[in-house]
């Protein structure tokens, strides 16, 4: 229970101290309550006295001020320290038979990229068998030494892991990725597939029905289209690189297992292969192990020789593909570009990353946002084992067709009379030499790094001399090799899309004259002519 204030509470209260002590002499009776109230008033008067004479604090301006909590945004975070580039490291060697070998070690993780790199890719395929070596390449999967399409599938599947089948102009890569402690039994399912295909009628004939109804798929994509025109135009339809690695429904029709048991004889043998393990593995395992499952290979290939260099010629007539009704015109601007290991490689790559190879670029800030023709705009340039090509392109909308295309040769000129900023060159330079890392953050990236190698004989320190390129490129370097390979009069030009919307926004353009390009050989169809204004 709540006791009753009192007197010597009220002292208290009032910074008074009461005695302990019990006074000397009773209170009169009756005289209780007029005593609290006389010391209750008392009390007040002295707090009220107190607070009157107490002198004012006058708060200061930071006590005063109250902290605005979303003051962090106004500034930025401060970027933090930029990593390390650190470019892989390869060690190389032949076997007594002629297989080269390419290591990388990476063992933070316990895998293994095991992979056999040919060097007869899609540029090798015969002249009118165009897709042979995409087909080829895939049936090695459908069955091996005693095992069938399905064992074969299953034998890998028990090590946790799939083959695959890859093919580029320049070369192919079989392989599969595995824990480090099934390295060996994966290398010896590769020696299978390698040395051993089956190649049966049976899965020729699935592979090939399967590789017909993939491009029956693709023959109405404008950018397939576009691709199998571009890279006639800009090389000759008889030209290794002049035709699509997936072939057309016409070459792919005709091809025979005959064609696809030849094509390998041709291509397999350890004279024009290389067997590439990166991750988890040393080089002496990988020694052992391509010397165990690889070293009694045999096979009469030898290193294909590099595509002859096509001549640069100028542009005589816009090639176009019918698409009725296409809403879009996807546009591809081009040339032959240079090979891998060419002086001008890496400042042409810095020009092409200028023109169109990131967001800020010059085509795609013009095309899309100033103009807001196209969703995006492009370019990049293609260094191969012979000369690759140097592309931009877009697909705009088909009414700003014509448009589109001055824009395009617009910015191509302006390379020479607007020369590339400093700005734009740290921008581009920084971008592209950031982004090299990313290429091998798996053991999958390193293989495919190591092939690139192979396939382009280019030396084990390759990329850390890339780097040094870039950072060594000076403005008067990119400048030049923009000004000589982005020459209009020298650039090709595809264009798919409706025909009655080229045909009246294109040939009052001065480019060239209209020439249609189709799938398969054939002679060209007249153009259609220009709307009458």
């Amino acid at each position: 229970m709540r006791r009753p204030l009192v007197l010597d509470d009220l002292t208290a209260i009032g910074g008074g101290r009461a005695s302990s002590a019990a006074p000397s002499t009773p209170p009169a009776k009756g005289s209780s309550f007029a005593m609290r109230r006389i010391a209750i008033a008392s009390t007040a008067f002295a707090l009220a006295s107190a607070c009157a004479t107490a002198p004012v604090v006058q708060p200061d301006a930071a006590t005063e001020a109250v902290a605005d909590p979303e003051a962090w945004r106004d500034a930025p975070p401060a970027p933090g320290a930029l990593a390390d580039l650190v470019t892989p490291t390869f060690e190389r060697f032949v076997l007594p038979n002629g297989l080269t070998v390419i290591v990388s070690e990476r063992h933070e993780l316990p895998l293994v990229s095991i992979n056999v790199a040919f060097r007869a890719g899609s540029a090798s395929d015969p002249d009118g068998k165009e897709g042979l070596a995409q087909l080829t390449y895939q049936l090695l999967l459908e069955g091996a030494g005693k095992r069938d399409a399905l064992a074969l599938d299953d034998a890998f599947a028990d090590l946790g892991s799939s083959a695959f089948a890859s093919v580029n102009p320049d070369g192919a890569l079989v392989g599969t990725q595995v824990l480090a402690s099934n390295a060996e039994a994966a290398t010896a399912l590769l020696a299978d597939v390698v040395q051993r295909p089956s190649l049966d009628a049976k899965s020729f004939q699935r592979r090939k029905e399967q590789q017909l109804a993939n491009l029956a798929a693709q023959v109405g994509n404008p950018r397939y289209l576009a691709g199998e025109a571009f890279a006639a135009a800009v090389f000759g339809r008889h030209h290794p690189y002049g035709r699509l690695g997936t072939g057309t429904p016409v070459s792919v029709g005709k091809l025979t297992q005959a064609d696809a048991r030849r094509f390998y004889a041709n291509a397999s043998g350890p004279k024009g292969a290389a067997i590439l393990f990166a991750g988890d593995i040393t080089v002496d395992q990988a020694r052992e192990l391509a010397t165990s499952w690889f070293g009694k290979w045999k096979g009469s290939a030898t290193a294909a020789a590099a595509p002859k260099a096509p001549q640069v010629t100028a542009r005589q007539q816009v090639v176009f593909v019918p698409k009725k009704g296409l809403g879009q015109t996807m546009i591809m601007v081009g040339r032959p570009g240079l090979a891998s290991g060419d002086p001008d490689e890496f400042a042409l790559d810095l020009a092409s990353t200028v023109f169109g190879g990131f967001f800020g670029s010059r085509l795609n800030m013009n095309l899309r946002e100033d103009k807001g023709y196209t969703y995006g705009a492009r370019a990049y340039v293609e260094p191969r084992r012979g000369v690759g090509p140097l592309v931009a392109s877009s697909a705009v909308r088909a009414d700003v067709t014509g448009p589109s295309l001055v824009e395009v040769f617009k910015e191509l000129a302006d390379i020479k009379t607007r020369p590339i900023t400093a700005k734009e060159l740290e921008a581009a330079r920084e971008g592209t030499i950031r982004s090299i890392p990313g290429s091998f953050e798996s053991v999958g990236g390193l293989a495919s790094a190591a092939a690139s190698l192979y396939w382009k004989d280019l030396p084990l320190d390759h990329y850390a001399r890339m780097i040094e390129a870039y950072e060594n490129a000076t403005a008067a370097d990119v400048q030049r090799a923009a000004e000589a390979y982005f020459d209009p009069t020298q650039m090709q030009i595809v264009l798919v899309g409706d025909p009655d919307v080229i045909g009246a926004q294109v040939p009052q353009l001065g480019l060239g004259s209209l020439q249609e390009g189709v799938l398969a050989p054939a002679a060209a169809k007249p153009a259609p002519k220009a709307r009458a204004k």
